[in-house]
C-alpha cells in the first residue's frame, strides 16, 4: 500500500482543475427548439440531456424516470434536473 503524506491532495488538485463557466443564456431560436424537444419527451424513454449544474456543464443519458411540469423538473434515473438549467436534450 503507498503512503500518502499528503491526504486528500489528488482531490483537492483534481477539484482545482474543473474549468468553470458561466451559463448560457438560450438564444429564442434555441429555446424554441428546446421546448420543442421537451415535450417529446416522455417516462420510460431514452433521454441524453446537457444541462447546468454548479459552473459546469453536465451530460446524461438515461432513462426518464419523472417529468414534474409543476415543480419543472426533469429527472433521468436518480437526477433531477431543473428546467432553468438544461441546454439540450436529445431523444
Amino acid at each position: 500500500m503507498p503512503f500518502a503524506a499528503l491526504r486528500g491532495l489528488p482531490d483537492a488538485l483534481a477539484a482545482k482543475e474543473k474549468v468553470l463557466v458561466p451559463k448560457i443564456e438560450l438564444s429564442p431560436e434555441m429555446a424554441e427548439e428546446l421546448d420543442r424537444q421537451m415535450h417529446l419527451i416522455a417516462k420510460g424513454k431514452m433521454a441524453t440531456v446537457v444541462y447546468f449544474n454548479n459552473g459546469e456543464y453536465i451530460k446524461i443519458t438515461g432513462l426518464v424516470a419523472r417529468i414534474d411540469e409543476t415543480s419543472r423538473i426533469l429527472q433521468i434515473v436518480n437526477t433531477k434536473i431543473p428546467f432553468a438549467d438544461i441546454l439540450q436534450v436529445e431523444l
